[in-house]
């Protein structure tokens, strides 16, 4: 095997998550898409300059769209385009995956909320979920079978540990 090159390091690599989302909403069915994207987002994503934790995605004429994700730009940024850190992407997904989003959204109520974005070679990729909005109930008992597996580990290991 020969040297790992950057390139490489970059494969599969997470550039944002959205950590709310899996606190707010029961998450259901996963899909990767891609991102339509500006050359000056592309350089700004490989800067770190993403943020998709207030982001959501919705139906427009048969298309998928992403609000609200956060694209920082740079301060190198091309003079010739008017930056828009908060724009409206397209996400690119096959026809079918659209029309099964499409008919669970506007039948049984779920909302798309996107989880991660990361790098797939040289691609960015988001990971969109199907989710339903959680409860405050729901909520406390996540976290409560959360803290029970943490505790519950924490004397497995203590118990492994003395025998």
């Amino acid at each position: 095997m020969g040297k790992q090159t950057d390139k490489d390091k970059t494969i599969g690599a997470t550039i944002a998550l959205n950590k709310r989302a899996r606190h707010e909403y029961h998450l259901e069915q996963r899909v990767e898409a891609g991102l339509a994207l500006q050359g000056w987002e592309l350089k700004a994503i490989r800067a770190g300059r993403a943020n998709i934790a207030e982001s959501y995605a919705i139906v427009r004429n048969g298309e998928i769209f992403l609000f609200g994700a956060q694209i920082t730009p740079l301060i190198s940024a091309s003079t010739h385009v008017v930056a828009d850190a908060r724009r409206t992407r397209k996400l690119l997904m096959h026809r079918r995956e659209i029309d099964q989003f499409i008919g669970k959204v506007e039948r049984d109520g779920y909302t798309i909320v996107p989880t991660s974005l990361y790098w797939k070679r040289n691609k960015v990729k988001i990971e969109l979920a199907l989710a339903k909005g959680k409860q405050k109930h729901d909520k406390r008992d996540t976290e409560r079978e959360r803290d029970w597996n943490r505790e519950k580990q924490r004397v497995l290991r203590r118990h492994n540990k003395d025998a």
